[in-house]
This record gives C-alpha cells, structure tokens and sequence, in this order.
C-alpha cells in the first residue's frame, strides 16, 4: 500500500512489544479490506503510560492495543471504558472519542468468538478453568457472564482464587465461580468437564511442563483450551488429546480479539472467508 496524508494509524502499547503477532493480522486486514491504514509496536517504558495515551490522541492514532504489563493501569487515563472491561479490570483495545479514548477488553471477546467457531459451548457447562491470573479472572468472568452452571477455580493460591470467585461471584450475582486449590483436583467430582488453561505454564520455550501432569485429571476432560498459542500444540493439550478429549489453543483467540478490536476502529464488519485466511498465515508464523 502507499503511505501519504491520509494514511490512518493504528498500534500496540506495552512492554515488551518486539514479539507480536499483531501487525502482521491488522497490515493483512487493512490490505484485504482496502483500508489506508497502518499498524505498529509501541515500546512504551514503565511509568509513561499516561504520556502515551495522550501523545497518542494528540497525534490523532486512530487506535491502540494494549498488552502487558498495562492492561490495567492505562484506564486511568482513559474518557470511559467499556462495562465488561470496567467489571474484569483490564483493558486491550482503545477506541478514539471526541475527547479521548475509550477502553474496551476484546480478548474475552475474542476468546468467545474463538470458543464458538470451534463448536464450543460455555452455556450450561461445567469447567474446570486453571490459575487465578488476570487472564484466568477475565474468563472466569467470561464463564458466568455466559451461563456456566459451575466453574472449578484451580489455583496453587487458594487465597488467590478465593479472591478472585468472591469478586467474580458478587459482579455476577450467582454463586457460579467455586475455588480449590491446584493440589485438591482429585476432588473434582467425577464427570466430564470443559477445561481452560489459563496460566502461563507451558509457555514457549518451557513446553514441556503442565500445570497437572496426571492422567487422571485429563480423563476427566472432554475439552481442553489452552490460551497459550506457542508451541502450537502444548504439554497441556498432547495430555488431553492422550485421555480422549478435543484440545485447542489460543492462536484463534489472538485472531480474533485483533478482529473486534479493527472492526471497533473502522466501523466494518470483517468477513469471516478474511479471518480465515488470516488464521492460516498465523499458524504458518508460529508452527513448532
């Protein structure tokens, strides 16, 4: 594409940022959908959050990502914010205002989506969902904002999963969200569940590791999501395919929390044929 005067510009905040996927999905997008519009990484240093939010308004940016470790932080410096990401406490996606930007969380968004293109249903299930993390939180919010009948918290903290099942359990009003410490999953009762790993175990380049190892507790799963997208196919997912479930990762969540957050930019609707042909690009890039 050729860049001149009216080229909109779009990008990700956070730190680091050198590793990201996400130019090559939102450059693609905005070449398949004929937009004037480029993306790019911002490194942004510890303590000037605030700055870049509001150079990046000055400088009339179209948009940002936003990625670790400022997901929560950069709501202060935002003109409103999305209800959803106001009840997880994080945010992903900044979208321009009249006077500023404001705050949306398109990776639980994202992570639905995905769930749902997969034939995975969150309604009426029972799930077993790993860590307590911020991205654990945001589904477990995800799991009651939807209609989970149950969700067991697994956490190696139970003060932290206790924490988090309180929180959850009292935005939510129903007593949804049950916490159990990681140790305890032999006491799950037994039944087939919906497990999603939300924890950073597992993680490219230490992929050989799973929060449980114990075949036991895969028997037990039907279906595994792991939010990890490197290595393609992680210790926690070989585990549950071994004891007869489905299992995926989270390049489909990446994808698509990357599509909301376009599509809240431009205004568009992105053709399901276009993610599509996005996805195989991603999954060429982070093969293993």
């Amino acid at each position: 594409m050729e860049i001149n005067g009216h080229t909109r510009l779009c990008g990700l905040i956070g730190n680091p940022v050198e590793h990201t996927l996400s130019p090559a999905i939102h450059n693609t997008l905005a070449e398949k959908l004929g937009h004037n519009l480029v993306y790019v990484p911002f490194h942004v240093e510890k303590g000037y959050t605030d700055d870049a939010v509001k150079g990046a308004f000055g400088l009339n940016i179209l948009g940002l990502n936003v990625t670790v470790p400022y997901k929560s932080d950069v709501i202060g410096s935002l003109v409103a914010v999305d209800e959803l990401a106001e009840k997880i406490g994080a945010v992903n996606t900044l979208v321009r205002c009249e006077k500023g930007y404001k705050g949306y969380n398109t990776d639980i968004l994202g992570l639905y989506r995905a769930m749902c293109s997969e034939g995975i249903k969150i309604e009426g299930e029972q799930i077993v969902l790993l860590g307590a993390g911020g991205a654990a939180r945001a589904v477990a919010f995800l799991c009651a904002e939807k209609g989970a009948e149950k969700v067991y918290l697994l956490n190696r903290s139970l003060e932290k999963a206790q924490a988090v099942a309180e929180e959850v359990n009292s935005i939510c009003g129903r007593e949804c969200i049950s916490p159990m410490i990681t140790a305890d999953y032999e006491k799950l009762p037994d039944r087939k569940y919906l497990a999603i790993q939300g924890t950073s175990v597992g993680l490219h380049p230490d992929s050989d590791k799973a929060v449980i190892e114990d075949a036991g507790f895969y028997q037990k799963i039907h279906t595994g999501y792991d939010l990890i997208y490197k290595p393609a196919e992680t210790k926690f997912m070989k585990l549950v395919k071994e004891n007869g479930g489905c299992a995926y990762n989270g390049l489909k969540m990446l994808l698509y929390q990357a599509v909301i957050a376009y599509e809240y930019w431009n205004d568009v609707q992105v053709p399901e044929s276009v993610a599509e042909d996005i996805y195989e690009v991603l999954k060429s890039r982070v093969a293993v």
